[in-house]
């Protein structure tokens, strides 16, 4: 379980904001990366905030502040992260099955790209031969990940060029006169144990001395965050140091000293943020007592999408008497947040916060049953700042004729 805010300033946004209601802690956010920059202090590391997991501009400028990278993985995030002020060179984008127009407005933009197939790579190398660096995903066959719909780099992927394709991307490489700076991995998301990534790291030895201009290993995201009570996160001094062990055990040719990259997402978001709702309905059908609040599946999917499991408070009566519930959304579908939970005495009208909401929560909301997305607030040295008006009426019809 992450660090609270008090249930004072959760109800205060409440209070100023209405629900359902998105809240963000900045300084939570700051901790998270200074975090990594700490423990990663022992090598030569590059962060690239993945970005997917929250795109909202003020979230994005906060990011930039406080010195962190970002990482992209459509051309309008490119674009939102040039807006929201970070230069070229601290942008990464790493695609996935995108047409070809996209990596040239990418390599127009001056930023860092990935390619994760072999067609566009030989596009790439067709247009621009050595003329711009570029990195390749590889996918290492390796099965990680909190669950099969988050784990990318396995035999089944989408994601990534089989690393058994080796001798087609030398022969692209040959042919256009590549310059492959980069090799990427990203082998899943929510992964505690430092071997997975040591165990990613073993491919792309292997691949190293193929690729005579590479200065970049990229070992993408996944690390770990705590969200049931009792859980830990992935341990980073202890991953640091068994990266740089690796290093060590592997002579490279030439004794090639490589920079490190990761693209950490939810490893920054999302214990900074909470989904504040109201208790609409108590309904007691003799064997489940159910809470069901103004939100649902269309404000927070993960529980639905990835069995994701979300701590709730219950900010309104935190010293009732404990008791079971299950916590539902107004969806007509089932929209379940928590099943058969442990919680103080839920009445009506209580205020609930669902934490860990800060990554893949407002972004992958939706308008279903013509329901308005909410608002979004960040608290930073205690101030409560609007960042997204809540939808209105208008908002639904907006671009249809």
């Amino acid at each position: 379980m992450p660090d609270q805010l008090s249930n004072e300033v959760l109800l205060q946004a409440v209070r100023e904001y209405g629900t359902p209601l998105y809240l963000y802690h900045a300084e939570k956010i700051r901790e998270q990366y200074e975090q990594l920059v700490s423990g990663f202090s022992i090598l030569d590391t590059r962060f690239f905030y993945a970005c997917k997991a929250l795109t909202n501009i003020s979230v994005l400028k906060y990011i930039n502040s406080i010195g962190c990278n970002i990482d992209c993985s459509s051309i309008n995030e490119v674009k939102l992260a040039l807006h929201a002020g970070f230069e070229p060179d601290r942008i990464l984008y790493t695609s996935n099955g995108i047409a070809f127009s996209e990596i040239e407005e990418a390599v127009a933009a001056g930023v860092h790209i990935n390619i994760d197939s072999l067609s566009n790579l030989e596009k790439f190398g067709r247009k621009y031969g050595h003329s711009y660096p570029v990195g390749i995903r590889i996918r290492p066959n390796i099965m990680a990940g909190g669950n099969l719909k988050i784990s990318t780099g396995h035999d089944a992927s989408k994601f990534g060029i089989p690393v058994s394709q080796l001798s087609l991307i030398e022969s692209l490489v040959k042919d256009t006169n590549l310059h492959i700076r980069t090799l990427h991995i990203h082998t899943g998301s929510d992964i505690k144990d430092p071997d997975v990534f040591v165990q990613g790291m073993e491919v792309l030895f292997e691949l190293i001395p193929h690729f005579p201009e590479l200065e970049v290993i990229d070992l993408g995201g996944g690390f770990k965050v705590p969200y049931r009570p009792g859980e830990t996160a992935t341990d980073i001094p202890l991953l640091a140091k068994k990266i740089k062990e690796a290093f060590e055990a592997h002579p490279i040719a030439g004794d090639k000293k490589f920079q490190i990259w990761f693209e950490p997402g939810k490893y920054l978001v999302s214990e900074s943020g909470y989904l504040l709702a109201e208790v609409t309905v108590m309904k007691d059908t003799g064997n489940i007592e159910f809470a069901a609040v103004n939100s649902g599946l269309n404000h927070l999917i993960r529980p639905m999408m990835y069995d994701a499991y979300h701590h709730v408070l219950n900010l309104s009566n935190p010293d009732g008497t404990i008791k079971k519930y299950t916590v539902t959304g107004n969806i007509c579908e089932t929209d379940t947040f928590a099943s058969d939970r442990d919680l103080p005495e839920i009445r009506e009208g209580d205020i609930l916060a669902l934490c860990n909401a800060g990554a893949y929560g407002f972004e992958m909301s939706s308008n279903y049953n013509s329901r308005y997305k909410p608002a979004e607030v960040m608290v930073s040295n205690g101030k409560i700042s609007l960042i997204r008006k809540r939808d209105n009426f208008e908002d639904l019809l907006r671009n249809q004729l």
